[in-house]
């Protein structure tokens, strides 16, 4: 870590604490000091010499940077930490020192690829709109699925009073009330197929994301985890439009 000051809240993203926005949230609302200090948004730290505190805990720079590959199983929410007692993501990393936080979202009932990172331009890379790093899903389906519906989610849906963007969809198999379809979407809304889905009738029985851009699961098994290599770091990169990586350690 250099010694050049930064900006606090960038700080405390690449520390693994939260993302930039939670933690200008976390600046606001008091619960960081430095050097003893309340601190305010725009302030900039001096990692090497400044202490950073978190309700009263003391902030590190993070030593090195980690690019995991999840496969979160059904039944996880994917926070560091969740007020209604569920089980959170980070309980399945088992053997990583650092604090590490989710790169975007899979909520509970979903399951497969989730990144987790502490570093925070990498994390809002994957996660900025304007990027659009594509995601694979597999996705059962109830009673079915024609091809004039799966017609209309590929050419959009119309949610929140705008349309989706286009999406490639394939059907995988059909049988009796029952299909199975590959989706890869373009931009990440909230509980984006679901929603999608319910709009044409259709329910979703389970949901599985298979890729984040080229990064594939693989034989990963559920509630396993690995290291991405430099290489999938850099190829995430470049599909979010990234031409360039520093720091990046592993």
């Amino acid at each position: 870590m250099t010694q050049t000051r930064m900006r606090l809240q960038k700080f405390l993203s690449e520390a693994g604490v939260a993302s930039r926005r939670k933690a200008e949230e976390m600046i606001r609302s008091g619960l960081v000091k430095v050097n003893g200090k309340p601190a305010q948004i725009g302030d900039q730290v001096d990692p090497a010499h400044d202490k950073v505190t978190v309700a009263g805990r003391r902030v590190h720079p993070a030593a090195t940077q980690r690019y995991l590959l999840l496969n979160k199983p059904r039944g996880y929410v994917t926070t560091t930490n969740d007020e209604l007692g569920r089980k959170c993501v980070t309980a399945l990393l088992n053997g990583v020192q650092e604090r590490v936080y989710p790169v975007g979202r899979l909520d509970r009932v979903s399951e497969g690829a989730l990144l987790l990172t502490n570093d925070g331009a990498f994390a809002n890379a994957m996660m900025h709109p304007k990027h659009h790093v594509p995601k694979t899903y597999v996705v059962t389906l109830r009673p079915g699925i024609t091809a004039a519906q799966a017609e209309q989610l590929s050419d959009g849906i119309e949610l929140d009073g705008r349309m989706t963007a286009p999406a490639d969809v394939r059907i995988v198999t059909q049988e009796e009330g029952r299909a199975v379809a590959e989706i890869i979407l373009y931009e990440g809304r909230n509980r984006q197929i679901r929603r999608m889905c319910e709009a044409l009738g259709l329910e979703v029985a389970r949901l599985r994301r298979t890729a984040v851009g080229p990064v594939r699961l693989g034989m990963l098994r559920p509630g396993e985890w690995r290291d991405l290599t430099p290489q999938e770091v850099e190829t995430l990169l470049r599909a979010a439009g990234v031409s360039e990586k520093k720091g990046a350690t592993r």
